[in-house]
């Protein structure tokens, strides 16, 4: 009965494929002239998102083999497009003034609608997760400052890692797994369900996001399908972390 439900899944997931291979061309460039042409000025920048799908940083093949391009083109097209239209309806029908960064709302979001927190939690969640890939790199690890409080905190860079990913293999379900710095200042470690961010009050875990990895299904299943601590494991060798950099240092 299980193999036949995965079997079933996996049509499911390879005909949305196909059809996102013929409309992800169009709908990516779609994205791209929106957002370039109703940015509000001062709304995004370091540590402020605004309310529209920014364009990816990357083509969609630039962190293959890691993650496959149809897997890209499909994730950012179709499942984070959704996100941002559907958060743009919200904020429109909640009174939402959307001049003002994401991060505002986040930080209230108990006093909105589960629309508003599903769609605002994914936006947010994607426009990080793109900024936090590059291209594949060997031995990819950061440096400097953020280096040292890794090791500091966790004893090794490779402590961190099995920490973090073990986080991420053991999300029940669909979410994420993030790196946080708390209002201490202090490095952790944690994961939250659905699309929930550490920038929410409703969150167990609380902090500025510095890192985060997307563990639903669509973000993996195409190339990987169930294995999920592969790709985790692949995931380390396109981690940005001059990104992740720039945020610590903010």
């Amino acid at each position: 009965m299980e193999q036949h439900h995965l079997t079933d899944r996996r049509k499911f997931i390879i005909t949305s494929a196909r059809a996102g291979l013929a409309l992800g061309l169009g709908s990516g460039l779609l994205g791209s002239l929106v957002s370039c042409s109703t940015s509000r000025k001062g709304v995004t920048g370091p540590g402020r998102t605004g309310f529209q799908q920014t364009p990816l940083p990357y083509s969609y093949g630039a962190l293959e083999p890691v993650i496959d391009s149809t897997t890209m083109d499909i994730h950012y097209s179709k499942h984070a497009a959704s996100y941002a239209t559907n958060l743009q309806q919200a904020a429109q029908a909640e009174g939402v003034d959307t001049s003002k960064p994401l991060e505002d709302v986040l930080s209230r979001i108990s006093k909105y609608s589960t629309k508003m927190r599903n769609n605002a939690g994914g936006h947010y969640n994607h426009e990080l997760f793109w900024r936090c890939m590059r291209g594949r790199m060997n031995d990819n690890r950061p440096a400097g400052q953020l280096l040292q409080d890794i090791e500091s905190t966790f004893g090794s860079f490779g402590n961190f890692k099995l920490q973090f990913s073990e986080a991420a293999r053991n999300r029940f379900g669909s979410g994420w797994a993030w790196l946080v710095r708390d209002a201490d200042k202090k490095l952790k470690i944690g994961s939250t369900p659905n699309q929930d961010n550490p920038l929410m009050d409703v969150s167990d875990l609380k902090g500025f996001p510095l890192l985060g990895l997307d563990v639903w299904e669509h973000a993996y299943y195409l190339k990987y399908q169930n294995k999920r601590p592969d790709y985790i494991d692949n995931w380390w060798n396109v981690v940005n972390w001059d990104y992740v950099q720039q945020r610590y240092a903010m």
